[in-house]
């Protein structure tokens, strides 16, 4: 069971070799060019002394040549670990050196943070640059321009590691999640035959990038598995760029993290400037969506978010909204294979409607979190894995996500979760985001603090937060309104979009 056949040669050798696997501006790949890409890749690396079970990095943007190395990775057995385009040289090294990387490949326009970690890296044999390499590194094209276009793939077994996938650091340190063959494989049907309906025709567009595992998913084997076409973009995401991208090649499916959403909506004129009526199915991931950016999307483009939730652990989605059922404010109901529970600081079942951290079973969830067992060993109760999100399920068995268990604020004796109150505080017209801390008061107390950043034009005074405090007040609990309202002007975030809490607990 290897993931590169499964993916890519099945396609062709079933005749399906013709159809256009990648859009990437104005290149348009194949499947069968496709094919070829990985096979040189693959035969590339093997040159280089790639061995199975051996990891490659991979720093790329989001461009064919991330798939095709992606999956000649995977074809020689070896295993890929993607790297956010935007670490610094420090972080770099920590997840090369701890990945024990022989080959990093990466772009040349990334390349300046890599030259400043590379005395640091001695695991590191060779650097492979798409582009113009420096001293000491190889040229990408010249090395596949070598190697052949025909690989047989290794004999892998199901459960060999393909993948190791480094969380974004939302909440620290980053530590890797191993992932084998058959978990890509798994995750590529379950949500595509539940939830998308996904066939040939479809023309798949993500703002998440490659690097992280929701952007693996719907730009990678997600869409190849159904033998249909990913648009990749390999800019950041602007939001007039991505609406732009939209309006010229016609997509059908339509995925982003709610940041990318608020900031489309914030285009001039944009219903009439750009045409979405391509897209069948709009979803979001990452962070939790604001009921208010569901409503405003739908009455701008007659279209619902489905929001759901994953994580690298679980590699892929496992809560999700369905066409047509969508509950805003919720992360849907649970995918088939996953089992669920709710319980508490000990591990007890909590009552229907009760607040808990979910526990969760599934075929997709990692082996072992990579040269970490101690905290491989905390992260499992049982056969249980414990995501440390906490959530509330209601009657109809819909989830509805409260924040992860750090996140959480004692205040009064009671717990408050952050998403509530950024709920209530999105609605006010004055607010384009919002992250809510705790924070401690004279007497050593533990308050709600809200991050705010103003929508542009609004101006950002005493007026505006006694205003929002006053919203807050008419719509919550006296314990859960924001006893500070900090302005910012952006929230710290991840590449993917998440914002990073424990920086504005600092600052706090």
């Amino acid at each position: 069971m290897n993931l590169a056949t499964w993916l890519v040669d099945g396609h062709v050798a079933e005749g399906r070799g013709a159809r256009t696997a990648i859009v990437c501006d104005e290149r348009r790949v194949s499947y069968a060019e496709l094919q070829a890409l990985v096979n040189r890749a693959g035969n590339a690396l093997r040159a280089l002394g790639v061995e199975p079970e051996q990891r490659v990095a991979l720093l790329l943007p989001d461009i064919p040549e991330f798939i095709a190395t992606f999956l000649g990775v995977a074809k020689t057995g070896a295993v890929a670990v993607p790297l956010n385009t935007l670490l610094r040289a420090e972080e770099l090294a920590y997840i090369l050196n701890h990945s024990r990387a022989r080959v990093l490949v990466a772009h040349e326009t990334l390349m300046g943070e890599v030259r400043k970690a590379r005395p640091g890296l001695p695991f590191l044999r060779h650097i492979l640059v798409v582009g113009r390499p420096g001293a000491g590194e190889a040229d990408y094209g010249e090395a596949l321009a070598r190697a052949a276009d025909a690989l047989e793939a290794a004999p892998t077994d199901p459960d060999d590691a393909v993948l190791w996938a480094y969380s974004s650091g939302s909440t620290g340190a980053p530590k890797a999640a191993v992932h084998s063959h058959e978990n890509l494989q798994v995750a590529s049907r379950l949500f595509p035959d539940e939830v998308l309906r996904i066939t040939r025709e479809d023309r798949s567009l993500a703002t998440p990038k490659l690097f992280f595992t929701f952007g693996l998913g719907v730009n990678m084997y997600v869409p190849l598995r159904a033998a249909s076409t990913v648009i990749l973009n390999p800019r950041p995401p602007a939001a007039e760029d991505v609406l732009g991208l939209i309006h010229r090649e016609r997509p059908t499916l339509f995925y982003a993290v709610p940041t990318h959403y608020i900031r489309m909506l914030q285009v001039p004129d944009v219903a009439r400037r750009f045409d979405l009526s391509s897209i069948r199915l709009c979803f979001a991931g990452g962070e939790p969506l604001a009921p208010d950016v569901f409503r405003r999307w739908r009455e701008t483009f007659g279209l619902e978010i489905l929001e759901f939730l994953g994580s690298s652990e679980a590699l892929f989605l496992y809560l999700a909204n369905r066409p047509g059922q969508a509950r805003p404010g919720s992360v849907g109901r649970p995918m088939p294979g996953y089992a669920m529970r709710l319980v508490d600081a000990e591990g007890r079942d909590v009552p229907p409607g009760e607040p808990g951290i979910l526990g969760l079973q599934g075929p997709t969830l990692f082996h072992h979190y990579a040269r970490r067992p101690d905290l491989t060993r905390r992260a499992f109760r049982g056969e249980w894995f414990l995501t440390g999100d906490q959530f509330r399920q209601d009657a109809e068995g819909y989830y509805w996500f409260l924040g992860r268990t750090d996140d959480m604020l004692r205040v009064a004796s009671a717990w408050v979760a952050p998403a509530e109150v950024e709920g209530v505080l999105m609605e006010h017209p004055a607010v384009l985001e919002c992250a809510v801390v705790g924070a401690r008061d004279a007497e050593g107390t533990t308050r709600p603090r809200a991050c705010v950043v103003p929508r542009p034009g609004v101006a950002a005074d005493d007026a505006l937060r006694a205003a929002l405090i006053a919203f807050a007040r008419g719509r919550l609990a006296a314990y859960k309104v924001p006893r500070w309202v900090e302005f910012v002007p952006e929230l710290p975030k991840t590449a993917t979009g998440k914002t990073q809490r424990f920086r504005l607990r600092e600052r706090a």
